[in-house]
């Protein structure tokens, strides 16, 4: 198959929007002020993420994560359940990154400090 002219010019378009549109993301995006600990969808506890923490949170059936915030990044260093999927999603630092632990039912948020009800958007 030969590509045509056209194909071309369509092929680099679409590159040059899926770059601007990467580069426009990566500008845009805020450090994170909070950490939000819910367990089972109910908030447990919030941290700040300019003191270095390091906090063990009891999800449901006894299941623990070993929660670390350190140099404006946190994340899961621990965790009691079988995948450890948690663990290894790594560092987050921007709001509205998040680290899900199924299995314990926990999830840790980073929220900015513009971001007080939780709501993106608002429909009438």
């Amino acid at each position: 198959m030969k590509l045509k002219k056209q194909d071309i010019v369509l092929l680099a378009v679409m590159l040059a929007g899926v770059l601007l549109l990467g580069a426009f993301l990566m500008l845009t995006r805020k450090s994170g002020a909070e950490v939000i600990v819910k367990v089972a969808g109910k908030q447990v506890t919030t941290f700040s993420m300019n003191k270095n923490t390091k906090y063990t949170i009891h999800g449901v059936n006894g299941g623990t994560n070993e929660l670390i915030i350190e140099d404006g990044q946190v994340w899961l260093e621990e965790a009691s359940c079988p995948d450890k999927l948690c663990v290894h999603q790594g560092k987050m630092q921007y709001s509205g990154q998040s680290i899900i632990c199924l299995p314990n039912k926990v999830s840790v948020t980073i929220q900015d400090e513009n971001d007080t009800n939780g709501v993106d958007v608002v429909a009438q």
